[in-house]
């Protein structure tokens, strides 16, 4: 009797999980889906924007990173130990 006590715990556990993924997969899935067709409505131009953007924003971090201000505090960090003390 209490195997079958066990069982039927253990499928009405399984039983719940499931209809809790079911709901989730429901209410989910339709979101995705609106924002997929979203992302496929947007306009060419936003796509060149933000490629021109990130661009600018990658450029922009390389020339910091070579300035001669940089490279020397860089080379004075690496020197003194990394500003650590111990």
């Amino acid at each position: 009797m209490e195997t079958v006590r066990k069982a039927l715990a253990v499928v009405a556990v399984l039983g719940a999980g499931a209809g809790v993924g079911s709901a989730l997969f429901a209410l989910v899935t339709p979101g995705e889906l609106k924002r997929q067709a979203m992302l496929r409505d947007m306009p060419e131009q936003y796509w060149d924007e933000a490629a021109r953007t990130q661009e600018l924003v990658m450029a922009t971090l390389k020339e910091a990173a070579t300035t001669q201000e940089n490279v020397a505090w860089r080379r004075n960090w690496t020197v003194s130990g990394g500003g650590r003390s111990s």
